[in-house]
């Protein structure tokens, strides 16, 4: 088969970049794949090209490049086609809706994966008659905004299959939305066998990473640490990550790590690339977020042999992690939990060892190859079925060109109206 990802930018770092990476590359080993970004703002991609797998790019922001297009007129024109409750709609433009319109109409493939919503939509919308037309969630239908929602509804009626990373969020697509014939099945992310040997779960270091936002809830890690250097002040937690643009949570974390005194026992180390040299050097890792699409980190560290001490919070961990066998799910949002978790696997070696050798084989389940298997199943049947013949009946599509050109026009009415609206409040 020939297989093509869409992705937004295969040059920066990122969960849905990871795990699109070792799929494709898993993937290439016995199919032609190419992963297709529509920016390129650096030579060579931050995580490293996959072997195998071709890549190209529609929009090049290589300053001083022969073919840089940040000067293009229509560049600086907003996205019509790109939906505006994606979060990233103001990254996209006309010179954006052209390439990706031109890509998808000239695709020779069998099979296409949109691999973030306003993607997607352009998919659904452009692509030729002929590959199948896959959607890949990586964040969940609860994450998107209502706008956002509403287009998917409307938009993905047209898609072959939709891909989650959790069952319960397959649910929410199965439940909340009418997508007759569009299949959804629940495969979740991969992560591939890591390069060092597994932690012996000796040292005494709590490891946690992510990037430093509100959602992951380090402020709640930070609080149950004094707890937990309160009854064993030889152990101490390292958070990787990099903060956000203005830097104040990263600040607020500084000032409650000062708060507690745990300026020589809880360390910001910033961001790590790869992170399974620092995996290993912790003997549990811990995760307080109040909301995880999947739960990449939780996965990374019990590959490197790391019991995880996770929020039972929606949707992944809880599918993840077998409470009380290879980790331990604690409510969201209480520190005295967090705690006691964290202090039940210090104070037992045995235990911290026993939970940390059961992480690392129930961890094997994400292997690459194996859910490369199951998006094969996926994609050889949809093809062999005749893709969507049903989605790209000629009548069909016009029908729903006519309908989507009536909502198109609905939520230009209601932009202007809400842009006029914030100008008048400005003045």
């Amino acid at each position: 088969m020939h297989i093509s990802f869409l992705l937004h930018n295969a040059y920066g770092i990122g969960g849905t970049i990871r795990t699109t990476f070792n799929l494709a590359q898993a993937l290439a080993e016995r199919h032609d794949v190419e992963i297709v970004s529509v920016f390129r703002h650096r030579e060579e991609p931050t995580l490293g090209a996959p072997p195998g797998v071709t890549m190209k790019h529609l929009v090049d922001l290589r300053r001083g490049s022969p073919t840089y297009d940040g000067d293009h007129p229509d560049y600086k024109k907003p996205a019509k086609v790109f939906p505006r409750g994606d979060g990233r709609w103001k990254q996209y433009s006309r010179l954006t809706d052209a390439r990706i319109a031109a890509h998808l109409k000239s695709l020779e493939a069998d099979v296409v994966v949109g691999t973030r919503p306003g993607l997607i939509v352009h998919i659904a919308r452009q692509a030729r008659r002929g590959p199948v037309r896959v959607a890949q969630e990586h964040l969940t239908l609860d994450s998107h905004g209502y706008r956002l929602r509403r287009e998917i509804g409307f938009r993905y009626t047209l898609l072959d299959a939709i891909t989650t990373v959790t069952e319960a969020d397959a649910r929410s697509y199965r439940t909340r939305l009418k997508l007759p014939g569009v299949r959804i099945d629940a495969i979740p992310n991969s992560v591939p066998a890591p390069t060092v040997p597994p932690a012996d779960s000796t040292s005494k270091w709590v490891v946690a990473a992510g990037r430093l936002t509100k959602v992951k809830r380090y402020d709640l890690l930070v609080e149950a640490f004094a707890k937990v250097v309160a009854a064993r002040p030889d152990w101490r937690l390292r958070i990787y990550g990099s903060g956000d643009a203005t830097g104040n949570e990263k600040n607020n974390l500084r000032a409650l790590i000062e708060q507690h005194g745990l300026h020589n026992h809880v360390f910001l180390m910033g961001p790590a690339n790869p992170l399974e040299p620092e995996w290993v050097k912790g003997s549990i890792a811990a995760v307080t977020s109040r909301l995880e699409s999947f739960g990449m980190t939780i996965v990374e560290a019990m590959r490197c042999g790391l019991p995880v001490v996770s929020t039972d919070c929606p949707h992944g961990p809880g599918e993840i992690i077998e409470d009380g066998v290879d980790g331990r799910l604690v409510p969201v949002g209480d520190v005295d939990a967090i705690a006691d978790a964290l202090l039940g696997l210090i104070q037992d070696d045995d235990l911290r060892r026993r939970t940390g050798e059961a992480a690392l084989a129930a961890s094997q389940r994400f292997d690459p190859a194996r859910i490369a298997e199951r998006h094969e199943a996926l994609f050889t049947e949809l093809v062999a079925g005749g893709g969507g013949a049903r989605s790209r009946s000629r009548v069909r599509d016009l029908v729903h060109r006519t309908r989507g050109a009536a909502l198109d026009a609905a939520y230009a009415v209601r932009y202007k109206a809400a842009d006029v609206l914030r100008k008048g409040k400005r003045a």
